[in-house]
């Protein structure tokens, strides 16, 4: 007898995972990228242990994950190297993705941190080729 796939994991099992704090703010952030990104398609990934939002399921068209750690959450742009940080948000020493610690909710007030993820979402699109989902397409 074959054995079913199992049942993708939800955004909200997958953050029940990890302690109180860190689920309160990985939840806020979720909120903030999904006000953000309407039509993204989110993606739980159990392996690397993380939320991805892109225009569709492929490396370039990801706009950013979300990284739940033992003492905060990382929001990760697979390209942020290519993103504009005035503020200097960005951290990390990859030749493509770069990411932003948050501990505190405070953090997520930042107007910057909405900056990028915009930022990002075009940047996903023009690599990507893929128009977002709901636009007729975009001018640059």
């Amino acid at each position: 007898m074959s054995q079913l796939p199992a049942r993708p994991a939800s955004a909200e099992a997958f953050l029940s995972a990890f302690s109180p704090g860190v689920q309160a703010l990985a939840h806020r952030l979720r909120a903030m990228v999904l006000a953000a990104l309407p039509t993204a398609l989110e993606q739980v990934d159990l392996p690397a242990k993380l939320l991805a939002y892109g225009w569709a399921a492929t490396y370039k068209a990801t706009i950013c994950v979300i990284m739940p750690l033992k003492a905060g959450v990382n929001l990760g742009f697979p390209f942020g190297a290519e993103l504009p940080d005035p503020a200097g948000l960005l951290t990390g020493t990859g030749k493509r993705a770069r990411h932003v610690r948050l501990t505190h909710p405070a953090e997520l007030e930042q107007p910057a941190l909405r900056a990028l993820i915009d930022a990002s979402a075009d940047l996903a699109e023009r690599k990507s080729g893929v128009t977002r989902p709901g636009s007729r397409g975009r001018m640059s």
